[in-house]
C-alpha cells in the first residue's frame, strides 16, 4: 500500500474543492422556463393589479405599484394605466387586493378588454438594524394569467437587499463612525425604490426567467425563441 505524501493529500483536496465548488454552482444556476403556455396565449396587454401585501408596510403597495409598469412596457406590452385601473376596479367593488385576487380572471378580462393579468404579492419590504449596519431587504412574487381560460402562464419571484458600507479612510475609528451614520440614515429612510426597481427589472427581462419580447417591441417580437424557448424546442 502507497504511503500518501503530503503532495498527493494537497492535489485530492483541491480535486475535491474544485468538484464541490463546480456541484454548487450547477445546482444554482436558473432553470430556463418553458414559454409554451405564454406563446400559445401570445398576449398584446397586461393588466397589472394591485399588490397582494404579506408585510406590515401599510405604503409598501403604493411604492411597489409605482415602479411595475415600466419594466413591462419596454418588454414590447401594453400596460393598462395603474391609476385608471384602481378607480375602475374600486366602481367594481373591488377596492381589497384580496377580493380581486379571489375575483375570476375571465372577469377582468371582460372588464379591460385585456389579455393577460399580472398578479403580485409583496413578501418581504423591511429594513433590519444589527450593530453598526442596515440591510433593507425586498421580495416579490408575480403571476401573469391568462384573461381568456384563467391559466397562468408565466411566473417569477425575486428577492434584492442592500446593505450600505462607508468607504475606508484608513482610521478605524472614522471609518466606525462614518458606518455607524451611514446605517443610521438608512435604518430612518430605507431605500425600497431602487431595490424594488432592480427586482421588476430583473423579473421582466432575464432571458430564460422573464418574460419574451412583445409586440411593441418589433425588433424582437417573435425573434427570441432561443431566450425564451418552448419545451419543444
Amino acid at each position: 500500500m502507497r504511503k500518501a505524501t503530503p503532495l498527493r493529500t494537497l492535489k485530492t483536496a483541491f480535486v475535491a474543492f474544485g468538484a464541490l465548488a463546480m456541484s454548487a454552482c450547477v445546482a444554482t444556476a436558473p432553470v430556463v422556463k418553458d414559454y409554451s403556455a405564454f406563446r400559445k396565449e401570445q398576449p398584446r396587454s397586461i393588466l397589472v393589479l394591485p399588490a397582494l401585501n404579506n408585510t406590515g408596510a401599510v405604503n409598501a403597495p403604493e411604492f411597489f405599484l409605482s415602479t411595475i409598469s415600466q419594466p413591462f412596457a419596454q418588454r414590447g406590452y401594453y400596460v393598462f394605466p395603474a391609476n385608471m385601473v384602481k378607480s375602475l376596479l374600486e366602481e367594481e367593488g373591488l377596492s381589497d387586493p384580496a377580493l380581486i385576487y379571489a375575483a375570476d380572471t375571465q372577469r377582468l378580462g371582460r372588464l379591460f378588454g385585456c389579455d393577460t393579468a399580472l398578479y403580485l404579492s409583496i413578501d418581504r419590504w423591511e429594513s433590519q438594524y444589527v450593530v453598526l449596519a442596515t440591510s433593507t431587504n425586498v421580495a416579490f412574487q408575480y403571476e401573469l394569467r391568462s384573461c381568456k381560460t384563467g391559466e397562468v402562464v408565466w411566473t417569477d419571484s425575486r428577492q434584492m437587499s442592500y446593505s450600505p458600507q462607508a468607504n475606508s479612510s484608513g482610521n478605524p475609528l472614522a471609518d466606525l463612525i462614518a458606518q455607524a451614520v451611514m446605517a443610521a440614515i438608512e435604518k430612518g429612510a430605507p431605500n425600497y425604490i431602487p431595490l424594488a426597481q432592480q427586482a421588476n427589472a430583473l423579473a421582466a427581462g432575464t432571458p430564460g426567467q422573464g418574460v419574451p419580447a412583445g409586440p411593441y417591441l418589433p425588433d424582437l417580437y417573435g425573434k427570441d425563441t432561443k431566450q425564451f424557448p418552448s419545451g419543444s424546442e
